[in-house]
């Protein structure tokens, strides 16, 4: 068949031409360029965690992927054990109470339910509340479902938490979803239950679901322990939680997370995914289980390494004059741009002359121009390697 015959046949559905950009696979492209010409290029851009999964939680995984029964399908929504470990870390940890029954579906990491909420809740010409600068996931769903986005500005004036009452009441009539996260990618803020009461007032006032991102919710610092929304109370009539055990347990790969609150929106869930999948590896879901259900030291030792990494880190940039906030939770830090750059120019930059890779603020939404993002993902030495070859370019004043 000729070959240009054959092109023309190929016409891809409206919705993918609708996707938007992945503006960090451009990113990965740069880095991976400056890499292949040789250079020590130190990698500060992505999100990847760079610890390995605890020994126990792998060692489950190898016992149990022997288990005959984990050869065959797993139940469509997973098995219940995972379920009402995932219950019970939420009472441990925020003393809230969950039926493992109807209030908890399994995911293949949280990516995958933070896009499957809005193709579950939103029609085309509803409108989702998005945070920005937020992780751009979410605009993944919200083209998929045909909706529309209206960002809500973070910024540092507002602790970056979103202000309900800069909403018109026209969008605020219209939406049906809203997007939140804390401990807050890509700003490293927190939110407090006094913001989660403000938001779950606000939801019930206008008939939006909230979908809380909470995939860095174990990550809290300086001695505070960050806040679940399902601690509000009426949250669980208004919206669910999203958790991955990525973060939590270095289990990135794994591709495990849960969403957790509002029965009928879990139901929803639960219902999509019977159209994609069949759940997830059953050795994968017993190993989760342990996870969530074993010792938790692990995770305290995570979160002493990050909080050990961001010390060196702004030590480093104090050093150089490079001034910022330290982040309050997650393994992300949010920095002013040099004056006279914009955050890509400024990466381009510090990638070209320092061989360290940043993410650009403008990445993740228009109010994050101006800043960039550095994850605490490799050693205290090279964080501080990164920061004085940074500081050799001589763009701040120490």
């Amino acid at each position: 068949m000729d070959t240009q015959i054959g092109q023309h046949l190929i016409q891809p559905a409206d919705r993918m031409n609708g996707l938007p950009t992945q503006f960090f696979a451009k990113l990965v492209a740069k880095a991976n360029a400056q890499t292949a010409k040789g250079r020590d290029v130190i990698n500060l851009g992505q999100g990847n965690p760079d610890q390995p999964t605890p020994p126990h939680i792998v060692a489950k995984l190898q016992e149990a992927a022997a288990n005959p029964l984990y050869h065959k399908y797993p139940p469509f929504s997973g098995y219940s054990f995972l379920k009402e470990a995932a219950a019970t870390r939420y009472k441990e940890d925020y003393d809230v109470d969950i039926d493992p029954a109807s209030e908890v579906a399994i995911l293949f990491g949280g990516k995958t339910g933070l896009v499957e909420i809005s193709q579950c809740l939103l029609n085309p010409g509803d409108v989702c509340l998005v945070p920005d600068p937020g992780y751009p996931d979410y605009w993944s769903g919200v083209a998929l479902a045909g909706a529309e986005m209206s960002f809500m500005p973070l910024t540092e004036q507002n602790r970056y938490l979103p202000d309900y009452g800069l909403i018109s009441t026209e969008i605020a009539g219209r939406a049906k979803l809203m997007f939140m996260n804390y401990p807050n990618n890509p700003t490293g803020a927190v939110a407090d239950a006094d913001f989660y009461g403000r938001t779950v007032r606000f939801a019930e006032q206008h008939g939006i679901v909230v979908a809380s991102d909470f995939a860095y919710g174990a990550i809290g610092f300086d001695g505070n322990k960050p806040v679940s929304f399902l601690q509000t109370p009426g949250a669980k009539e208004v919206g669910v939680e999203f958790y991955t055990l990525s973060k939590t347990y270095n289990m990135a790969g794994w591709r495990v997370g849960f969403a957790i609150g509002n029965a009928q929106i879990v139901k929803l869930i639960n219902l999509i995914q019977d159209h994609y999948y069949c759940s997830l590896f059953g050795g994968i879901q017993e190993a989760a289980a342990l996870a969530l259900t074993g010792p938790q030291q692990c995770v305290a030792e995570l979160r002493a390494i990050y909080e050990s990494r961001r010390e060196a880190l702004f030590g480093a940039l104090d050093r150089i004059g490079w001034k910022a906030a330290r982040p309050g939770g997650s393994f992300f830090c949010w920095l002013p741009v040099a004056p006279g750059y914009t955050s890509e120019s400024f990466a381009d930059l510090l990638l070209q002359e320092a061989d360290v890779v940043v993410a650009p603020g403008a990445g993740f939404g228009k109010h994050g121009e101006g800043y960039v993002r550095l994850g605490l993902l490799t050693t205290e030495a090279r964080l501080r390697e990164a920061v004085e070859r940074i500081g050799r370019l001589n763009l701040f004043q120490a």
